[in-house]
């Protein structure tokens, strides 16, 4: 029982102590009989290292005849202590954001990189690159090479000369554009034809739907990778007025007398030539009914494989730019996988690995879950005041997380991380190697791991980050107190949208609201930091954006007042969000930061007692009576006050004590 209680701590720590402590009222147990010496000991090695002990432990302890202060000391500083210190703190942070961020792979690789696979974007982000879902590109058909056509009876002759080849296949300011073509199913019911290829002749009394004649790839068997003949019409019988050429061919199916509300009224045949969304040239999007794919390139092995063999690329994801080079929108931010010329960056950088198992996204989850360890256990390893952790800049990062946090490219529209504004000072370390970590020095804006991506994701919002630490680390919760009144619903009060002052609500956002007012300056559901250089208190342009109705502003202004629900809200219009309804007080808790609100909490005790309570929980299993924590708590919280809040002395004091020796 003491073991399976040893390795179930962590969670018996969250269980009982992450809200309001519950307390065992019982008396101490009496007369006080310690444990024999060997149980001591296996009890002490359980609890400090999670394994019994060796047998020359055992021996030495015998020799000796009992287990000193010097053993408890030369416990701890065993590897298995700070792997035990890392897990403790695990289940205290809740360190696990694997629910906390919305991946929806639309920056996800697929394919091998192989001569029948190239890497492409073949989730949602394939419907405005290619017009289907899970499409990628010809694998089969070089970009830069004018040799082949999938369906030469209704595609033009090919280029004879290089300048010709480069003009078909890229627009004049590099784009890729298709090599090749398939009727969507989406649209189109396909029926394989008993030829070897498109014409009029296979066709037989079909011969007018030339161009609805389609070579296809056999995706699976024997015949996979070849291409094989289908005739196309539309699936809906909505489409029923066919369009000739001069030849007599069926160039489009329209639906005659469609409603007004039917989006899609014509179908044309499928060619090489790209739309433009909205009239505007560089604005591409594929044909309706069509999938249209460029072909592949050869570039260098991603970054998640560097020094790898090259690889074959889908054109559109092999591609570097910052920005459409026709619209200029950036390619720098999370619509990349959506514009035809934007592509992953150098390196690949803004897509994921391949992987089926989605190896990059779980490597950096897995990385900002473990770097609140590794400060907890720096603080705890190197025998420094334990709130340490809760203000030090001290940080760690691995492969994946150094080059998450040194290149804005990673990870985009999946995290948005505090960056420093100059890279350099995160190590360099391969992506490859998950578990060499290296130490660094954070901004001046960052406060232990209470700045950590971990902790922001976690807790995604100022009243979240507010509620985890108090219970975390002053042992309380927010409640009401037990006579608190509701106002009648009619009451005006109840209308009231600051929480700290609304009636019945105020009795915790009294506190929670000016509390939560520390973690203002980083955002809420991400981590990033709004430093105020690019995020000032007031931005006169959202000001404006929000008196003309323009609540959006081009998407610049959302982390700022937009809309007015109050007189409070209208006077605020164009204010950063963490400043509505602050009074000048709380703004100095924002300028502070989470650092200052622990400055403000050590002076009062509460750290202190709290994390005797929860050193004796991890230790004892079980809360402290009443009446040990009249004997314990408060002598034990003023000692670890005076060793420099040093946590091993006061694990020390614990596991030496007359309560942790005594029989169960």
């Amino acid at each position: 029982m003491r073991l399976a209680r040893r390795f179930l701590a962590p969670l018996a720590t969250v269980a009982a102590l992450a809200a309001s402590p519950v307390l065992a009222d019982g008396p101490v147990c009496a007369p006080v009989t310690k444990v024999p010496l060997e149980r001591h000991l296996r009890q002490l090695s359980l609890d400090l290292l999670g394994r019994p002990p060796t047998y020359e432990e055992y021996e030495a302890v015998r020799a000796k005849g009992e287990v000193t202060v010097e053993d408890v000391r030369a416990l701890m500083e065993q590897e298995e202590f700070y792997t035990r210190i890392r897990a403790y703190h695990r289940a205290l942070l809740w360190s696990n954001i694997n629910s906390s961020i919305n991946n929806n792979n639309n920056s996800r690789l697929y394919g091998n990189g192989s001569a029948t696979e190239a890497l492409s974007l073949r989730s949602n982000s394939s419907v405005p690159l290619r017009g289907g879902n899970g499409q990628g590109c010809d694998s089969y058909l070089a970009q830069d090479v004018c040799d082949a056509r999938q369906d030469p009876h209704a595609d033009p002759a090919l280029p004879t000369t290089a300048d010709a080849c480069a003009k078909e296949r890229y627009d004049e300011r590099g784009v890729p554009k298709p090599v090749s073509w398939d009727y969507s199913t989406n649209y189109y019911t396909c029926t394989p034809l008993n030829a070897t290829g498109c014409s009029a002749t296979a066709l037989g009394s079909d011969a007018k739907y030339l161009y609805f004649c389609d070579m296809r790839r056999a995706t699976s068997g024997a015949d996979a990778g070849k291409l094989k003949p289908y005739v196309c019409k539309p699936t809906s019988a909505n489409f029923s007025s066919e369009v000739l050429d001069g030849a007599g061919r069926v160039v489009a199916f329209e639906y005659p007398n469609a409603p007004s509300n039917v989006s899609v009224k014509r179908l044309d045949r499928c060619t090489l030539n790209l739309s433009f969304k909205n009239g505007i040239k560089g604005s591409y999007t594929p044909q309706v009914g069509c999938i249209q794919r460029e072909g592949y390139v050869t570039r260098p092995a991603p970054f998640w494989n560097a020094g790898g063999p090259d690889v074959r690329v889908c054109a559109i994801e092999a591609q570097t730019r910052t920005a459409n080079p026709w619209t200029m929108e950036p390619c720098t931010t999370s619509r990349f996988n959506g514009d035809r010329s934007c592509g992953c960056g150098e390196g690949m950088a803004r897509c994921e690995s391949s992987d089926n198992n989605g190896s990059t996204h779980k490597a950096r989850v897995a990385a900002i879950n473990t770097e609140p360890e590794l400060i907890a256990e720096s603080v705890v390893r190197r025998d420094e005041p334990y709130f340490n952790l809760l203000t030090t800049r001290r940080s760690f990062v691995n492969g994946p997380l150094a080059a998450l946090y040194r290149d804005p490219q990673q990870g985009l529209g999946v995290f948005n991380v505090a960056r420093p504004k100059d890279p350099s000072v995160v190590p360099e370390v391969p992506y490859a190697e998950t578990d060499s970590w290296k130490e660094y020095v954070r901004g001046p804006e960052h406060s232990g791991v209470l700045t950590t991506p971990s902790f922001l994701y976690r807790f995604p919002t100022q009243r979240a980050r507010v509620n985890h630490f108090y219970a975390a680390f002053l042992c309380k919760s927010f409640a009401p107190p037990d006579n608190a009144r509701q106002p009648a619903a009619e009451d005006a009060c109840n209308r009231e949208n600051n929480l700290a002052k609304r009636c019945g609500c105020s009795y915790c956002h009294a506190t929670i609201e000016p509390t939560g007012a520390h973690w203002g300056r980083f955002a809420e559901r991400s981590a990033q930091f709004l430093d105020p250089e690019h995020f000032p208190r007031y931005d006169p342009k959202c000001r404006d954006c929000a008196l003309s109705g323009n609540t959006s502003c081009n998407n610049e202004c959302g982390q700022y007042v937009m809309q007015a629900y109050d007189g409070d809200g209208a006077q605020s219009l164009g204010m950063l969000k963490t400043y509505l309804y602050r009074t000048a007080d709380e703004e100095e808790n924002i300028d502070g930061g989470p650092e200052l609100l622990v400055e403000r909490m050590l002076q009062t005790g509460d750290l202190e007692r709290c994390t005797v309570r929860r050193v004796w929980q991890e230790f004892l299993g079980r809360p402290m009576s009443a009446e040990e924590q009249r004997m314990y708590l408060e002598p034990f919280a003023q000692e670890f006050a005076r060793d420099g809040h040093r946590f091993k002395a006061l694990i020390e004091r614990v596991v030496m004590s007359d309560a942790y020796r005594r029989i169960d």
